[in-house]
């Protein structure tokens, strides 16, 4: 997934010939905004293998890899097809310069994946959902955007939406958050996934008192950059009978892209703690699980991933990439289905004809295993077609 967009300027000129002062008013605003228009289509063709059995219709892990959704102790081996434009994404980044000589800078882009909309008989209609939408001002952030606790610069190029899923932090939250100098501090908004007590389904408790809070610092140089990412959040699950709980969850990130020149480079990840649940892997393990005496107990993970970009020419380049997470359960209080470990490996090669079109093919193999000892595997091959703009 490429996650910097090129831009194209859009000139803005309305005419306030026979308009309202209001509306001359906002015209005027308007013309003193500098307005930009961005992202791009993608298609993709995926063909998945499954060592037991198959996901169902409709399932997302079927548009993009999903750690916790490799199919585990199936009776039969599973082939399946779909086709998709659910990568395709719109940007909008607005400009507006103050009085005082500073800028107020507005994102808002949206795209396709994980959302309802029609079947794939006749429409293949998505509904659009909202990625981000954040105002930055000096040296404040405010709004819906990625977690300070992700690195997003060294996030490998994957047809894929993520690559390195396995071992990654993701995600993306509202929050307010302060940068100076490769200092970031934020407050960003809280949630707990928990696992009921001897296993079940994953339980979403929005009963959190106070945001995460975390803090980052990076490092550039010529070389690349280092950043260095801290999380201490609180976990929490009121029922409103038998259980109120909460529990302190830990980790910590480091995370660093490497140039080796000539257009190469490595990227490499690893995160650990108590309770990261949703920030790794795409909430492969939850934060807490109920023990017997329906108290909250983080579960203690840790994540890693490498990945090694090398370009043959202006044209074209390679992607190879690993990723994994383990899984610290206690199997007395989770049951013996929750995920104990997963990983994926992963190779492409991207052709760009032009600039703003790109053409590749991903190889990937994903294996979960459960604390049965029970595992399965997915091989998948991805065919991609992407226009940027």
């Amino acid at each position: 997934m490429k996650n910097t967009l090129k831009k194209t300027s859009l000139a803005l000129a309305l005419p306030v010939i026979g308009i309202s002062a209001t509306s001359t008013a906002f015209a005027a605003n308007l013309a003193g905004t500098d307005v930009q228009f961005s992202g791009y289509v993608k298609a993709d063709a995926i063909v998945s293998n499954y060592s037991d059995g198959t996901l169902s219709s409709g399932s997302i892990g079927r548009d993009f890899y999903i750690p916790s959704l490799t199919p585990v102790g199936g009776e039969d081996e599973g082939t399946q097809f779909d086709a998709h434009i659910r990568q395709s994404r719109f940007r909008f980044t607005t400009t507006t310069p103050t009085e005082e000589g500073d800028t107020v800078k507005g994102v808002f882009e949206m795209d396709f994946m994980v959302t309802a909309g029609g079947d794939e008989r006749i429409s293949n209609s998505y509904v659009p959902r909202v990625r981000h939408a954040f105002l930055q001002y000096k040296n404040w952030l405010v709004g819906q955007t990625w977690t300070t606790f992700m690195d997003v610069a060294t996030l490998p190029e994957s047809l894929d939406f993520i690559g390195v899923t396995d071992g990654t932090v993701f995600g993306r939250q509202t929050m307010v958050r302060y940068a100076n100098n490769g200092f970031e501090i934020a407050l960003e908004n809280p949630e707990s996934t928990i696992t009921p007590y001897e296993g079940g389904s994953r339980i979403v408790a929005d009963d959190n008192s106070v945001p995460d809070l975390i803090a980052a610092y990076t490092m550039k140089s010529s070389w690349g950059h280092i950043k260095v990412a801290g999380l201490v959040r609180q976990l929490s699950y009121d029922n409103g009978a038998d259980i109120d709980s909460n529990e302190t969850s830990y980790g910590i990130a480091i995370t660093s892209k490497i140039n080796f020149g000539a257009g190469d480079d490595l990227r490499v990840m690893f995160n650990t703690g108590a309770g990261l649940g949703r920030y790794t892997a795409l909430n492969a393990s939850n934060g807490a699980v109920i023990n017997e005496n329906g108290d909250l107990e983080a579960i203690d993970s840790y994540g890693y991933s490498i990945a090694l970009r090398h370009v043959w020419s202006a044209k074209a380049r390679t992607n190879i990439m690993f990723s994994a997470l383990e899984v610290d359960n206690d199997v007395a209080l989770t049951g013996e289905t929750a995920t104990s470990s997963t990983y994926s490996a992963r190779i492409n090669y991207l052709y760009s004809p032009t600039s703003s079109l790109t053409v590749g093919a991903e190889y990937t193999y994903a294996n979960r295993e459960i604390e049965t000892g029970l595992d399965g595997d997915m091989s998948r091959f991805q065919f991609s077609a992407k226009y940027a703009f």
